[in-house]
C-alpha cells in the first residue's frame, strides 16, 4: 500500500510539471496565432527531382491565397490541383525547365531558396520504317530525346547530334549510314560516364541478295554475271582462292546485276559480295573454275623435244609438269585449242600434268623419254689421251662418258648414232657408262681393257703428305715415274731416293691441304693417279662427329671467351686446313684464369662409343713464338688436362707450323685428383684456359678439338 501511494505522488507531480510548461508553449503559439492567420508561408515543396507532367506540392500557412505560381522559364500556373491553407498542388507543364519557382500572394511573391529540378529519362518509345536500306530516312520517337548526342546502330555506327536531320524532345531524324547493320538501337547523352538506351526491337538493315550467278562454271578471265537486288550496296566482290574485286573494276554495276571479270588465278569457292557495313553474304554452292581438256603426242619422245598438245581452254594452262616433278617450256603463239610443250632435259618416265594459274591440275598420259642405245665402242683397248668413239642410237642425249674409276671422259664430235670421246688420265680396265641429260645411266656389254705401262701402287710409309717433309711412295716399277704433281697442281721439285720399289717426294709447301691425289706422269707420256692422301702438317680428323671444336661456323665453336686477342681468325694460308681456326696472340695471363674459348651446353658435344681409358682429345696446335712457362688447361666438365709441353724444354717450347697433339683422357682429373669416369661428364663445361699468375706472352692457334681413339 505505501508502494502504491508513492508511485501516485510522483504521476501527479509529472503531470503538474507538464501543465506548467504546456501553458507556456500555448502562450507563444497563440501569440504567433494572429500573424499565421494573415499572411502566407511556404514551408517547403516537392518532391524533387520532378518529371513533368507530375504533381508539385507546396506545404505552409495560409497557402490558399496563392493566387498564382510562376515556374522557370515564366510560366504561370493559376490553376491548382488542390488550393488549400496548409497544401498548394499543382501538375508541372511539360516546358518548364529548372530555376527558382515565384509564389504570388496579396502579400507580395515568394520565391523558393532552391531551384526546382527535373528528372528526365530518355526513353525510345519506336522507330520507323523496321525496315531501312542505307541512305532511307529514320524516325526515332520516345521523350527526352532533347538530351541525345548520339545515336548508335549496330555494329557501333555512331552518328551525332551534328548529323541529325530534326532533333527535338520527343524525335530524331536521321539519314541510315551506309555501315549501318542489322540490329537494336541505342541512344546516348554523350556523357563522359554516358546513360545508353536502347530500342526494344532491332531495325533490319537491308542486305544485297543473289538470284543468280552466271555462267557456272565459268572460264578464268571472263565475265561472270551476278543479279540479285539492292546490288548497288555492295562494294567488293570476293572469289575463291582470296580474290577480290573492287567496285572501281567492276564491269558495269547497277542495283540488279554486278558484271565482274575473273581473274585468271581464281580458284573453286563461294561468291561474297561485301556491302560497307562488312556483312557478307554468301552464295549457297561454290563458283567451279573451267578446266582445260587435253589430248598429247608423241608419247614417247626425247628430252629437249616438243609435245603438241590439242583440247580446249588451253590458254588456262600456266605451266606443265613432267616426270621427275620437271617443268617444261611453253611456247608462245599457243592457241585455246593447241600449244607447244618443250619436254625439259632432266624429265624422266612419267605422267604429264598440266597446271593452271587457279593451281586446278589435268592429268595427261604416260609419257616414255627416249634412251641412247649404246651398241659398242672402238678400239676396245687403248690408252689413256686417246679418242674412241661409241657407236648406237639417239647419241645425241649423251651428256656424260664415265670409265671405271669414276673419270669421266672428254666428249668430242658426235651425231645421233656416234660419239668420240678421249680417255681420261686414271681410268681403269672395265665397263664404260653413258649418262644421258635426264641421268639415265646405259652401261657397256664388253669392257674397255686400258693399255697402260704405269709403277703399281702398294702403300704410303707416311700417315699424311706434310708440307716440305718427304713422303714415301712404294710399289713397283716406279722408275717409270718421271713426274709427280700434288693437289693444287703443285709440281714435285725436290726428290729423296727413288728405286724401282720406292719414290721419296718432299711435298711441296704450297700443297692444297685436305685430302686429295698425286698425279704422275711416265717418260713415255701416260699419265695416272696415286690413291687418296691427306696432306697437311696435322694429322686429319677421323670422325667429325666427335670434334667438338672446329671454329668453322657450324655449331662447333665458342661460346664464350676472354682471353686478351684471342677469337676466331679466317686465313686459309695460315691454318692447319684451310679452315678458320682460333687465334690467341698478345694475352696477358697475368690472372690465374683466362678462358680461351669455353661452351656452357653439350651441344655438338657427342661422346658415344668413346672408352677414357682408351681415347683421347686430340687437337692441332701451331705456337708461334716460345713458351716457358704457363699452364694451357683443357677443361671437361670438373676434369682438367694440364697442357705443359714447355716444361722443361731448354729454351722454351714453339712448332715450327702446326702438328696434332694428343692429351689421353686417362690424364683428365678433378680437383681432388680423381680421373673422369665418363667422358660425357665433360658436356656441361668444357674449353681451355689460359692459367697462370704472372704475364705470359701467348701467340698460338688452336683447330679442331676433338675425342680420337689413340691407337
Amino acid at each position: 500500500m505505501h508502494k502504491i501511494q508513492i508511485k501516485f505522488r510522483n504521476w501527479a507531480l509529472l503531470f503538474a510539471t507538464i501543465c506548467v510548461v504546456g501553458a507556456g508553449l500555448l502562450v507563444t503559439s497563440c501569440e504567433g496565432k494572429e500573424e499565421e492567420e494573415t499572411k502566407v508561408v511556404l514551408q517547403s515543396f516537392g518532391p524533387m527531382p520532378i518529371a513533368r507532367g507530375a504533381e508539385l506540392k507546396f506545404i505552409g500557412l495560409n497557402l490558399d491565397k496563392v493566387t498564382a505560381v510562376i515556374l522557370p522559364d515564366n510560366l504561370t500556373i493559376s490553376s491548382f490541383t488542390k488550393k488549400e491553407a496548409r497544401l498548394l498542388t499543382l501538375t508541372v507543364p511539360q516546358e518548364a525547365v529548372p530555376g527558382y519557382v515565384v509564389l504570388k500572394t496579396p502579400d507580395g511573391d515568394i520565391t523558393t531558396k532552391t531551384q526546382i529540378g527535373f528528372s528526365e529519362p530518355i526513353t525510345i518509345a519506336g522507330f520507323t520504317p523496321a525496315t531501312v536500306k542505307a541512305g532511307d530516312e529514320l524516325t526515332i520517337t520516345g521523350d527526352y530525346l532533347n538530351l541525345v548526342e548520339e545515336v548508335i546502330l549496330t555494329d557501333r555506327v555512331t552518328l551525332t547530334a551534328d548529323d541529325f536531320i530534326t532533333h527535338s524532345r520527343t524525335e530524331i531524324k536521321l539519314v541510315v549510314p551506309a555501315e549501318a547493320q542489322t540490329g537494336k538501337i541505342a541512344v546516348s547523352n554523350g556523357a563522359e560516364d554516358p546513360i545508353i538506351v536502347y530500342s526494344a526491337a532491332a531495325l533490319t538493315v537491308t542486305l544485297p541478295a543473289f538470284t543468280s550467278v552466271t555462267p557456272n562454271p565459268v572460264k578464268a578471265g571472263t565475265n561472270l554475271t551476278i543479279a540479285g537486288t539492292n546490288l548497288d550496296l555492295v562494294l567488293s566482290v570476293k572469289l575463291g582462292g582470296g580474290k577480290v574485286i573492287e567496285t572501281a573494276d567492276f564491269g558495269s554495276h547497277t542495283a540488279t546485276q554486278i558484271v565482274v571479270e575473273v581473274p585468271e588465278d581464281t580458284k573453286d569457292g563461294k561468291v561474297i559480295m561485301v556491302p560497307a557495313s562488312g556483312v557478307e553474304v554468301s552464295t549457297a554452292t561454290d563458283l567451279v573454275m573451267v578446266v582445260p581438256t587435253v589430248s598429247v603426242a608423241p608419247v614417247t619422245l626425247k628430252n629437249g623435244q616438243d609435245i603438241t598438245v590439242t583440247g580446249t581452254n588451253l590458254d588456262l594452262v600456266d605451266h606443265v609438269i613432267f616426270g621427275g616433278n620437271k617443268q617444261g617450256t611453253i611456247k608462245e603463239g599457243g592457241t585455246a585449242t593447241q600449244i607447244l610443250v618443250t619436254v625439259p632435259d632432266d624429265a624422266v618416265d612419267g605422267v604429264v600434268t598440266f597446271v593452271t594459274k587457279a593451281d586446278k591440275e589435268i592429268t595427261g598420259p604416260n609419257l616414255t623419254m627416249i634412251v641412247p642405245a649404246f651398241s659398242s665402242f672402238s678400239p676396245t683397248l687403248s690408252k689413256a689421251n686417246s679418242t674412241i668413239t661409241l657407236a648406237g642410237t639417239d647419241l645425241d642425249l649423251v651428256t656424260k662418258v664415265v670409265f671405271t674409276g669414276g673419270l669421266e671422259g672428254t666428249i668430242g664430235t658426235r651425231t645421233e648414232t656416234s660419239l668420240a670421246v678421249t680417255v681420261p688420265v686414271g681410268a681403269k680396265t672395265g665397263k664404260i657408262t653413258i649418262v644421258t641429260i635426264n641421268s639415265t645411266q646405259v652401261v657397256s656389254a664388253i669392257d674397255f681393257t686400258l693399255l697402260a705401262n704405269l709403277p703399281t701402287f702398294s702403300s704410303f710409309t707416311e700417315l699424311r703428305g706434310e708440307p716440305g717433309k718427304i713422303l714415301t711412295i712404294n710399289g713397283t716399277n716406279m722408275l717409270l715415274v718421271k713426274e709427280l704433281i700434288f693437289p693444287g697442281d703443285k709440281k714435285a721439285t725436290a726428290y729423296g731416293s727413288k728405286t724401282d720399289t720406292r719414290i721419296e717426294v718432299y711435298v711441296p709447301e704450297d700443297v692444297t691441304f685436305g685430302t686429295g691425289t698425286i698425279r704422275l706422269v711416265t717418260y713415255e707420256g701416260e699419265e695416272g693417279f696415286f690413291p687418296e692422301l691427306y696432306f697437311g702438317g696435322t694429322d686429319p680428323v677421323l670422325d667429325q662427329t666427335f670434334c667438338f671444336f672446329d671454329f668453322n661456323n657450324t655449331g662447333k665453336d665458342s661460346w664464350w671467351g676472354n682471353a686478351i686477342g684471342s677469337g676466331v681468325l679466317i686465313d686459309p694460308a695460315s691454318s692447319a686446313d684451310g679452315t678458320p681456326y682460333w687465334n690467341i696472340n698478345g694475352m696477358g695471363g697475368t690472372g690465374w684464369w683466362d678462358g680461351l674459348f669455353f661452351r656452357n651446353a653439350s651441344n655438338n658435344y657427342v661422346t658415344t662409343g668413346v672408352d677414357v681409358n682408351t681415347w683421347a682429345v686430340r687437337f692441332d696446335i701451331n705456337v708461334r713464338e716460345t713458351i716457358s712457362e704457363g699452364d694451357l688447361r683443357i677443361r671437361l666438365g670438373s676434369y682438367y688436362y694440364h697442357f705443359q709441353p714447355w716444361n722443361g724444354v731448354a729454351g722454351g717450347f714453339k712448332t715450327t707450323g702446326w702438328i696434332t697433339v694428343t692429351c689421353p683422357l686417362t690424364g683428365f682429373k678433378s680437383e681432388g685428383g680423381e680421373a673422369i669416369p665418363d667422358a660425357a661428364l665433360g658436356g656441361t663445361e668444357f674449353g681451355m684456359i689460359w692459367s697462370h699468375g704472372v704475364s705470359v706472352k701467348v701467340n698460338m692457334g688452336i683447330d679442331n678439338v676433338r675425342f680420337e681413339p689413340m691407337n
